[in-house]
């Protein structure tokens, strides 16, 4: 591992990691980590170049990102992970998912997509626009140039083909706000195609974690719930 990586761990029980958005960091979770860390282990971690974790010279792409996340899950000698992730972090999960699958209890995506253009025009036109501008600006400037990495990650990743969402095994629940900036029929897409995937719309915008952690928190936890049930069993 080339860069260390700030992350906070509280609470005991079953790990529940969150990864969260492009250009942010652990503290977006704090209602999460305020809520969960009565019941489970919360683990929450700054991406690679984000917050206090350090940049390092590995390549800047989510799949890296992905086995950051297996460097510190084997570091924290954890077996399996409940894995929450937000935007980018969703995205980083799906990736993680698909990589690592023995690693996983179960999934939760807030704000996903598979590719850019699930994004809605409105938002991904601007991002774009951003990007080139930083991208010329980043000959000159090191602040630039971290901020068209960072733009990079949403002008051009990721890009997940619907087809290998089928691999996904673990109880997966796939969460978007009312007035999120991801399509509404991209979020159902990842939701049909993730085998026995739960859906739930929330009323918030694409930062419903935050804006609505009430219902957000309720929704989580009474899917992390279902997975701690015994199966049943028919004669």
């Amino acid at each position: 591992m080339d860069a260390k990586l700030f992350f906070i761990d509280r609470g005991s029980g079953e790990p529940l990691v969150l990864l969260h958005g492009n250009g942010e960091n652990l503290l977006y979770f704090t209602p999460q980590i305020e809520y969960f860390e009565k019941d489970y282990r919360v683990i929450a971690v700054d991406t690679r170049g984000h917050g206090k974790s350090e940049r390092g010279k590995a390549p800047f792409n989510l799949s890296q990102f992905a086995d950051d996340l297996l460097y510190l899950v084997n570091s924290l000698d954890l077996e399996k992970i409940n894995l929450l992730g937000f935007s980018d972090g969703a995205n980083i999960a799906i990736i993680f998912a698909l990589k690592y699958p023995d690693k996983l209890k179960s999934l939760i995506l807030c704000g996903a997509n598979l590719y850019p253009s699930g994004v809605k025009a409105a938002f991904q036109l601007p991002v774009i626009f951003s990007y080139l501008f930083a991208k010329l600006k980043s000959y000159f400037s090191l602040q630039a140039n971290a901020k068209k990495e960072l733009l990079s990650l949403m002008v051009r990743e990721p890009h997940i083909k619907e087809s290998e969402l089928l691999k996904i095994e673990a109880p997966t629940l796939v969460i978007a706000g009312t007035k999120d900036l991801i399509k509404d029929s991209h979020t159902k897409l990842i939701a049909d195609s993730i085998k026995n995937a739960k859906f739930k719309i929330i009323e918030g915008s694409h930062f419903v974690s935050f804006e609505n952690s009430g219902d957000f928190n309720a929704a989580v936890e009474e899917f992390l719930k279902e997975q701690d049930k015994p199966p049943v069993l028919w004669r």
